[in-house]
């Protein structure tokens, strides 16, 4: 589940290439602080993936509610 979670907010990704340096920037709308930059587009997701995953452990970590991406929802059920 996790990684369908990961990968249906990889295909909601933007990318742009910046003017000022030309480089590619990505983010994911709905995932405050989760963008990255690079000189080539494939370094560029795959650094986005990273972040990715970093904001979402960071966010379990906390008990901080994730955006529900094409109804899949993580949520941390606590155990007895």
């Amino acid at each position: 589940m996790l990684l369908d979670y990961i990968n249906a907010a990889l295909r909601q990704a933007k990318y742009e290439i910046l003017s000022d340096d030309g480089t590619f920037y990505g983010e994911i709308p709905g995932f405050d602080g989760v963008y990255a930059n690079a000189d080539a587009l494939e370094i560029c997701r795959e650094e986005l993936a990273e972040v990715l995953e970093e904001w979402i452990l960071f966010r379990i970590s906390r008990s901080l509610p994730l955006p529900v991406i094409n109804g899949i929802e993580l949520r941390i059920k606590e155990v007895a």
